[in-house]
């Protein structure tokens, strides 16, 4: 879930129009399992194959991408290393969090409340080593680079942003900004009308930006603040201080200037932790090469593979050619 301090961010919505041309660094992971959670049947069950084997992350990476690569934007994912040890309590909370989940999504089913199942059922997706082999061949066979990182994907992508390799990370959590990234787009992947909750509210989501240097100068803090303040909140690394959320750790580092300061307050693995963020496990993949377009091996991922229809991906690429070309029409055109 990463560290939340939404309450205290200023967000721009951005046009995609103002993206074209830019290299952006995915969080693979976290986009991955947006579409495992929210792309499902009425009843909640993931979409599948006539095999039986889960295709929601395909559908979500060949379609949404398709969408991004149309309008001109270069996408590269970056995928997880190994976590650190310290995430270990976190990641078995979270499995924990999908049994209990899994057992209320079956009750919900027996009772035949689908609305009910489906708020379940999304909370219940898992990530297994296939999924991630075939989510890296497809996006390399539609024309997207994947960085393998060392360990988090966001702290890597973060990293990128800071060399200048890309424009901006992309995650729905706000842990780019504590990793240092001077930019942070949300909703990329996940934009467009969504209907919520048992109400069926319709909410237009829409792409939106995060600068670091403006949240850094209105709340008047370093980054090194920033991170004591998502320490105290509770990160992917500690479970944080009961009772303080994001306006009460603003207040305190502002009162005490560092969490070390801060009188009956003691944070197991603190400069551990801090040092996790401040100084984190990534590498300089050197020059990223954006793979050429393999429309055959997309088809045979998607309908040899897994049965999707064939018509359906092959207007896709088509249109993701043709938005190419006339780009590139453009680019000679503006010579004469």
């Amino acid at each position: 879930m990463g560290v939340d301090i939404s309450s205290l961010l200023d967000a721009s919505e951005v046009d995609l129009k103002t993206l074209k041309g830019r290299l952006l660094a995915v969080d693979a992971f976290n986009v991955i399992y947006q579409f495992l959670s929210n792309i499902r049947e009425y009843d909640g069950s993931p979409l599948k194959d006539k095999h039986g084997n889960i295709t929601s992350h395909l559908s979500g990476l060949f379609y949404r991408n398709m969408n991004l690569l149309e309008a001109g934007i270069v996408p590269i994912y970056v995928f997880d290393g190994k976590p650190p040890a310290l995430k270990d309590k976190t990641i078995k909370e979270r499995i924990a969090l999908k049994e209990k989940a899994e057992e209320e999504y079956r009750l919900s089913l027996a009772m035949g409340d689908y609305e009910k199942a489906k708020s379940f059922a999304s909370r219940t997706s898992r990530l297994t080593a296939e999924m991630i082999s075939e989510s890296k061949e497809l996006l390399i066979s539609i024309g997207i680079a994947v960085v393998e990182a060392p360990s988090e994907g966001e702290a890597e992508a973060s990293y990128l942003c800071r060399l200048g390799a890309v424009y901006s990370a992309v995650s729905q959590d706000y842990d780019s900004l504590l990793f240092g990234s001077p930019r942070l787009i949300r909703n990329l992947t996940i934009s467009g009308k969504r209907r919520y909750g048992r109400t069926g509210r319709v909410v237009e989501v829409k792409p939106e930006m995060i600068t670091n240097d403006d949240v850094l100068r209105k709340l008047g803090i370093t980054r090194e603040q920033l991170v004591d303040m998502g320490i105290l909140i509770g990160t992917d690394f500690n479970d944080g201080i009961k009772g303080i959320g994001p306006k009460k750790a603003y207040q305190m580092i502002k009162k005490y200037g560092s969490l070390r300061n801060i009188p009956n307050i003691t944070i197991e693995n603190y400069e551990e932790i801090r040092d996790i963020f401040l100084n984190p496990d990534v590498v300089d993949p050197g020059h990223i090469k954006i793979p050429e377009m393999d429309e055959q091996k997309t088809l045979d991922i998607l309908v040899t593979n897994h049965d999707f229809s064939p018509e359906r991906v092959s207007s896709a690429l088509g249109r993701v050619k043709e938005a190419k070309r006339q780009g590139v029409q453009r680019s000679i055109d503006s010579f004469f």
